[in-house]
């Protein structure tokens, strides 16, 4: 996510999206929460590649501060992601974002990726542009076998 595509660069929310994106790499808690509202949740990719569905804001919080920030350095997990293509309109207050993404995820040199595409709802703020929902779905994974192991155990510890 260091350098981002440019051809998306004027589209609405490029910025943000990509803020959102390196916040996750980076484990930045603070600046992922200042940018996320998720008015109705959300539903994010777990280490193994499942869909962990969020309700509310306090779940929203326990699952990146609680679980899956502190379970990604507990596996020594380094993630990244590559924007594959990004669409975005906006009216007014409210718009939203199509992404095609490439999560990746690094343990020990091996490293698994899930094409994914992302629906990113933004609403205007007092503060700004925040991201009031987001839903992914996973297209494709390729999870080498020495990952599965410690992969298939999520955040939650389910």
């Amino acid at each position: 996510m260091d350098t981002p595509p440019q051809e998306h660069a004027d589209k609405s929310f490029f910025t943000e999206t990509v803020a959102l994106l390196r916040a996750v790499r980076d484990h930045d808690f603070e600046t992922l929460a200042g940018l996320c509202d998720d008015d109705f949740g959300i539903v994010d990719i777990a280490p193994d590649g499942s869909g962990v569905p969020i309700r509310t804001r306090p779940e929203w919080e326990a699952w990146f501060r609680d679980s899956l920030f502190p379970r990604l350095e507990e596996m020594g997990a380094a993630t990244d992601s590559e924007i594959l293509g990004y669409e975005a309109l906006r009216s007014g207050d409210l718009g939203y974002g199509v992404l095609d993404f490439r999560q990746t995820l690094a343990v020990a040199g091996v490293v698994a990726t899930f094409d994914c595409i992302a629906t990113l709802i933004w609403k205007r703020t007092s503060t700004g542009w925040v991201d009031s929902r987001w839903h992914f779905s996973v297209i494709s994974s390729d999870v080498p076998e020495s990952l599965r192991s410690v992969t298939h155990e999520d955040a939650t510890g389910s």
